[in-house]
């Protein structure tokens, strides 16, 4: 087992400090860090207190100085930028307000030694004396859209206390406040970076500790950026992260491991294939596939198989859906204009029978998704005892 000076020295890293008008913890910040490395990028992001006069006396650590105020994810990304011209594999973030202890350090390291190009985040002990709970709340908050967007089940996703692996990160990023350090994990995740908690010690002072988080223009800006990340996980990333999974296994085995064979109940499977061809046969053209994951995670459904069968509107067959829609419709909605399923069918005549159309859809998806639910069930569960009969 390597000592705490070797594991310093065998992994070549820096330690980014983030800093904006914390005068009366920065120089407990330093000092704390330099007693484990010089390596220290110190990113003075336009602060008018006393910073500039504290960092005089640090010459020996990288500094960057903005002339305003832009924001903690512009400082961190003008510190990664700087951390990579200075050729290191990793960086540390560490926030200058006291609440993180330096010591930490080393548990950083040896993480990232037992599992090299993860990116770590400290967790912290939100339950403990003096955590506000503003930040308790928020922590939760984040937790549950960073699951949604990443399927990565974490306790703290806020902590600035984290360890990234420069070379492997995006490339590029779309935002410059509080809501980058969200942004860099769930595309980080995206890329198949390991995104994991390694536990930390905290300390909140009231009397020295000052954030700069205002509550409602970030949390604000938070949740756009949450609501554009969910957008693309369901539009993109996921059904990406479906078809890469079933190619590389190949279609077949994926099918029968990963879904006949899952560890869902008969009940559940069938109740997701019911839930796809609901979603499939619904008039929510254009928002199909958002309504199918977010269904699919709120009634904990196995989303895979629930979008197989939600493409039972496949292109080819759409013309035939809509059609028998409306007939299902014609019998509960009447219309003065009749459609015939041929070449001289147009979208004003689809559209002049709109509320047919929808009301038809709705039943033909209700009954349809029932149906085939229960005979799916059946088949499933004939399916499971004629396996457990061969063992």
């Amino acid at each position: 087992m390597k000592s705490q000076q070797e594991l310093l020295s065998s992994i070549h890293f820096c330690v980014i400090v983030p800093t904006y008008n914390n005068q009366k913890t920065l120089k407990k910040v330093l000092d704390s860090i330099l007693d484990f490395t010089t390596n220290i990028i110190i990113v003075n992001d336009g602060s008018t207190d006393s910073t500039s006069e504290i960092l005089k006396s640090y010459s020996q650590v990288t500094q960057i100085h903005h002339p305003k105020n832009l924001g903690k994810g512009r400082a961190l990304r003008n510190g990664f930028r700087k951390a990579l011209e200075l050729g290191f594999e990793y960086a540390i973030t560490i926030d200058s307000d006291g609440q993180h202890f330096a010591a930490d350090i080393p548990v950083f390291l040896k993480a990232i030694q037992d599992e090299p190009n993860a990116l770590l985040i400290g967790s912290r002990n939100m339950t403990q004396e003096n955590v506000p709970k503003k930040s308790s709340f928020g922590n939760k908050f984040s937790n549950f859209w960073f699951k949604f967007e990443t399927g990565i089940k974490l306790d703290d996703t806020q902590s600035g206390f984290r360890l990234y692996p420069l070379r492997l990160l995006p490339k590029r990023f779309f935002t410059n406040k509080f809501e980058f350090e969200i942004e860099v994990i769930v595309r980080a995740a995206w890329k198949g970076i390991v995104v994991k908690n390694i536990p930390i010690q905290v300390l909140y002072d009231p009397a020295e500790r000052v954030s700069h988080f205002r509550p409602f223009q970030d949390f604000t800006r938070i949740s756009i950026l949450n609501t554009v990340l969910v957008t693309n996980a369901l539009l993109y990333i996921k059904p990406r992260d479906f078809f890469r999974r079933a190619k590389k296994k190949g279609f077949k085995k994926f099918f029968l491991e990963d879904i006949l064979e899952s560890n869902d109940s008969n009940f559940k499977k069938s109740a997701a294939i019911a839930l796809g061809i609901f979603i499939g046969l619904s008039p929510f053209w254009g928002f199909q596939t958002v309504l199918l994951f977010t269904f699919a995670a709120l009634f904990r459904l196995n989303k895979v198989i629930a979008y197989l069968t939600s493409n039972v509107s496949f292109p080819p067959f759409i013309p035939f859906i809509i059609y028998a829609s409306l007939q299902v419709g014609s019998v509960f909605v009447s219309s003065e204009t009749p459609l015939v399923l041929d070449s001289s069918i147009t979208l004003d005549d689809i559209q002049k029978n709109a509320t047919q159309y929808i009301v038809g859809s709705l039943i033909l998806a209700t009954v349809s998704a029932l149906s085939v639910g229960f005979i799916s069930y059946l088949l499933l569960t004939a399916f499971s005892s004629k396996n457990k009969t061969n063992i």
